[in-house]
């Protein structure tokens, strides 16, 4: 592994000459395939190239070299900081932080959360050291499992951001099995119907006619039952990304089945991945969607992004009883006046404003933000967003299932 410093030039022993430093990046893109990023020779090639041509001196164009040649998906950025923190560090931090990982009791400081990706990241890096080790000769322990979780109750709240490659390659499987909603609602328009609701009497006649009238038979009708359209508005700014990718998988699925599913994706600006997302495969679709999306991890306006959304796409598709699905933090980067009154509008044009929030992941999540405040009490259900659980939770709640701890004012009473 190279001896690169976190804070200082990876020094002056290792040269991009060298032949163990090119082995070093080739180590380093086999760890980023095996935490999810696609790479191929080609890329690593150039990595080296990219390597050769800006020196080694300066950790910070070492780390734009290696970005710019092995990320190509918005989605992957995490993954690849997390993946260089690790990797290209000192042999005192990887000690220091051997210490940190043994069985001490730390009683002043609660556990640091693990980052974003950063399960991945390890799994990749040490998984052959693990499958090296020789095995230890342990006491053989028996264990009652009658009364402890499986492996599928696990992963099902196991958060998105903390699972490893295989886990998320299960996860995704698992959200196209869902049995999804069945929200139905009548509709002014008529089918034919079998049984004896309503008589129809225009099909009734034209029957009639086929005889002379010598033989009239009963038609029946009964009202159209579709499907609502749903809107999703997702973001996908930096704190955001890792749960909007794994829940696009889930509205594929929705698109699949369902005729009027649209969504559009926002950040600094609105973008309309509804065709995008109309694609066979679910990674092409959400890799054309990640390449039609200008500004994927990077900031937020979401009073912006509403208010441009009620403007020119509101009365395109919320017609007929639509559900908004909204997806975001609710933390605000500018003034709160655009969003509370964007958010109304939004409320009062749908039939319901379901918002999808992974902060709720955390046990102890207040109404503190001005933003969270602000949409608080414009929306009908504040859900949260961020493992299996919660969009098993989220799919019978479309399909009509109430639940009480959905309830937004619970929080609006407790921020006063």
């Amino acid at each position: 592994m190279a001896t690169a410093a976190s804070d200082e030039p990876l020094g002056p022993s290792v040269s991009p000459g060298d032949g163990r430093f090119a082995d070093n990046i080739v180590h380093f893109a086999r760890a980023l395939r095996k935490a999810g990023l696609r790479i191929g020779p080609a890329a690593v090639a150039d990595a080296i190239e990219a390597v050769q041509a800006v020196g080694i001196g300066d950790r910070d164009e070492f780390y734009t070299a290696l970005h710019c040649t092995l990320v190509t998906r918005h989605e992957d950025q995490p993954i690849f900081d997390e993946a260089f923190r690790l990797f290209w560090r000192s042999r005192d931090l990887v000690q220091k932080m051997i210490a940190m990982m043994s069985p001490v009791v730390r009683r002043d400081a609660e556990k640091d959360r693990k980052r974003a990706g950063e399960t991945r990241v390890s799994d990749a890096l040490f998984a052959s050291r693990r499958d090296t080790a020789p095995p230890r000769d342990e006491p053989e322990i028996e264990i009652d499992a009658r009364f402890t979780a499986s492996v599928s109750e696990v992963l099902r709240k196991t958060d998105f951001a903390q699972m490893t490659a295989i886990e998320l390659r299960a996860a995704k499987r698992a959200i196209a099995g869902l049995v999804l909603p069945m929200d139905e609602v009548r509709t002014r328009r008529f089918r034919r119907s079998t049984g004896k609701a309503m008589i129809d009497a225009r099909a009734t006649m034209r029957q009639a006619m086929r005889t002379g009238g010598a033989l009239i038979l009963p038609r029946h009708r009964e009202p159209k039952l579709v499907h609502p359209p749903l809107v999703v508005l997702a973001d996908i700014s930096g704190s955001m990304s890792q749960y909007t990718r794994i829940f696009l998988h889930f509205l594929h699925a929705l698109t699949e089945r369902r005729r009027r599913v649209h969504t559009f994706l926002f950040g600094t600006r609105l973008t309309n991945v509804t065709r995008q997302m109309r694609h066979r495969d679910p990674d092409e679709a959400i890799e054309d969607c990640s390449r039609a999306v200008e500004d994927w991890s990077g900031g937020t306006r979401i009073g912006e992004t509403l208010k441009e959304f009620n403007r020119l796409w509101s009365r395109r598709v919320l017609g007929q009883g639509a559900i908004v699905l909204l997806i975001t933090d609710g933390l605000e980067r500018e003034g709160i006046d655009t969003l509370q009154v964007e958010i109304d509008r939004l409320h009062r044009s749908c039939r319901r404003l379901v918002w999808l929030n992974p902060l709720l992941r955390f046990d102890g999540f207040e109404a503190r933000a001005r933003g969270v405040r602000a949409m608080l009490g414009h929306v009908d259900e504040l859900r949260a967003v961020h493992n299996l659980e919660a969009i098993s939770d989220l799919v019978a709640a479309l399909s009509g299932k109430s639940a009480a701890g959905a309830d937004p004012r619970r929080f609006l009473a407790a921020s006063g």
